[in-house]
């Protein structure tokens, strides 16, 4: 929890001096037009990715397999697409590579170690 405040406060930070870095450096307006751009582009790669992740777990669901690995894809695509229309570069570059098998890939073990430490200190009362 601690390293999810620090996160909030931290990354913004990061953000919006680079956001004026770049203004500074190349411009007020090509950087708007990039953080437009990156929006735009990133909605469109996410609105594709995300009906290609809900059909692959629809094909699962009607083959009678579990759509585990399919939902986690999906989990990743809509936390890439809402990244991706935050602005920033930043938040743009971890949205990118939400989006994009290769990358997940990357992401996966350090989520399934997370949701496996999750369970493990989860205690379920019965009764």
């Amino acid at each position: 929890m601690k390293w999810l405040i620090a996160l909030l406060i931290v990354v913004p930070a990061l953000e919006l001096a680079l956001l004026i870095w770049a203004a500074n450096n190349i411009g007020f307006f090509v950087t708007v037009a990039m953080i437009i751009t990156t929006g735009l582009v990133g909605a469109f790669l996410a609105k594709k990715q995300g009906l290609k992740a809900v059909g692959d777990i629809q094909k699962a669901m009607s083959n009678f397999q579990p759509p585990g690995d399919n939902l986690l894809n999906a989990g990743f695509v809509l936390v890439g697409g809402v990244m991706l229309l935050t602005p920033g570069f930043i938040s743009d570059a971890v949205g990118f590579s939400l989006l994009f098998t290769p990358t997940q890939k990357l992401y996966k073990p350090l989520v399934h170690r997370f949701i496996q430490k999750r369970m493990k200190n989860t205690r379920v009362i019965v009764g």
